[in-house]
């Protein structure tokens, strides 16, 4: 199960554990302690907390939706970086075929890799892919790129037309590396357990004073429900769109197969 489903679920139980112990402790209470004065505080004490928890889950889904935005244009930028440098590559000549060939096996391997659950892309050898991770950093994958690079260094261009390809192609693969490690960075999530927590433990004491408030109805309950599967939904989107790999809102594979499509069509 993803850790967006697990910790969502978790919360539901916990909100609902919340209100239900609320509802209890209202029947529990001496009759003094649930007078008008006493709800009327509990309330204040409640839109407090209420606005203070809102606050900080807009600002996380805020957050989360603008990193996830700019991962989905890393990728984009990525994919675009290997078109673009598999032209440079074609247009130096055949001295570069071999070059263009493990290009193309890199690209194919990355769509098979990231997106394991997809169709893998055809028209392309590449290597066994079965041990390489969702996300980080793959040294096979990494060993690949790099050969391609140190063969560009290796070239002696033999006029002045190819030694201007050859410093192009030099300078995209550079372009393509630090795009490789964004891309690579942008796929680990930037919440932590504790944080989560400690957020979990703000909406369970929320739910718990409305199940103290809460008149004992059907109605009353049914709303209550409402709200905690509300809250649940938003924690999942939230987190959800930390890990932006693999998840429901998960980044597309479509501009890494445009880009493979592309060298294959030259």
């Amino acid at each position: 199960m993803q850790r967006e489903a697990i910790w969502s679920l978790v919360l539901l139980v916990l909100l609902v554990l919340g209100a239900f112990v609320g509802s209890i402790l209202r029947t529990k209470l001496p009759a003094p302690h649930r007078g008008n004065e006493t709800m009327d505080f509990l309330r204040v004490v409640t839109a407090l907390l209420v606005t203070f928890a809102a606050l900080v889950m807009s600002l996380l889904l805020a957050s989360e939706l603008n990193a996830f935005t700019a991962a989905s244009h890393d990728r984009n930028r990525y994919a675009a970086g290997l078109a673009e440098m598999d032209g440079c590559l074609k247009n130096y000549g055949s001295a570069l075929d071999n070059e263009r060939q493990l290009l193309r096996s890199y690209t194919a391997a990355v769509i098979a890799s990231t997106w394991p659950d997809e169709a893998p892309p055809q028209g392309e050898k590449y290597p066994d892919i079965s041990d390489l991770p969702l996300t980080g950093e793959a040294p096979a994958l990494g060993s690949m790129l790099n050969n391609v690079g140190l063969n560009i260094d290796r070239l002696q261009p033999a006029d002045p037309l190819h030694q201007a390809l050859a410093t192009r192609c030099s300078q995209l693969f550079s372009n393509v590396m630090a795009a490789r490690w964004t891309v690579i960075e942008d796929a680990h999530g930037s919440l932590s357990a504790p944080f989560l927590g400690v957020l979990i433990f703000w909406l369970m004491l929320v739910f718990l004073s409305f199940g103290l408030q809460a008149p004992k109805n059907p109605l009353a309950g049914a709303i209550v429900l409402v709200a905690i599967i509300s809250v649940a939904s938003v924690m999942f989107v939230i987190l959800d769109l930390d890990l932006p790999y693999g998840g429901f809102f998960g980044i597309s594979s479509t501009s890494m197969r445009h880009a493979l499509t592309d060298m294959q069509r030259n």
